[in-house]
């Protein structure tokens, strides 16, 4: 082979090569903002299942009790799934960047940076809320329903690390040059 096919051959590939890499790093970018969504929504399951359980053995004792099941534990049953709006939210501007294949290309490894922080940071933070959540819905049943403001104030300082997380990865998102 001569050293002139070689050259063609090569710089004929390029186009292709560039292509791939491209929609490669873009790929890449994008799985991270729907991985954001997915953790934060697994989070919120395993909040909710933590704190639906509690809620459940809270209503058996209470149904035992000849009293009507209360349903302020719906309340902190339900809390955790804020977070999984938190990370659509940060998803959706994400989306915005993938317009721009030059923006989403250049910085695929921040965007994916920018989805998986997001979803581990709010899966957490629904987590972590479900297990105060159950705990809570314990303590209601146990203490005649006395309690309820400061378990609320416990999970809204859990909120508030999913909202700061919301907030500040939403301004790690890179700015997409107007037309």
């Amino acid at each position: 082979m001569s050293q002139d096919f070689l050259v063609s051959t090569f710089a004929d590939a390029m186009p292709v090569l560039f292509a791939a890499a491209d929609t490669i790093w873009r790929f890449l970018g994008e799985a991270g903002s729907v991985m954001s969504l997915g953790m934060a929504a697994l989070g919120s399951a395993i909040g909710i299942g933590i704190a639906g359980q509690a809620a459940a053995g809270a209503w058996a004792k209470e149904a035992r009790a000849g009293r009507a099941p209360s349903f302020t534990y719906i309340i902190l049953v339900g809390m955790p799934i804020s977070q999984t709006l938190y990370a659509m939210i940060v998803m959706n501007n994400m989306r915005s960047v993938f317009n721009n294949v030059d923006v989403a290309v250049a910085d695929a490894g921040l965007l994916m940076g920018v989805g998986l922080a997001t979803g581990i940071a709010e899966m957490f933070s629904a987590w972590m809320q479900g297990l105060i959540g159950g705990a809570g819905i314990r303590a209601l049943s146990e203490g005649e329903g006395k309690g309820l403001a400061f378990i609320i104030i416990a999970m809204g300082i859990v909120e508030t690390v999913g909202i700061f997380a919301m907030v500040f990865l939403m301004g790690m998102i890179p700015a997409v040059p107007a037309n």
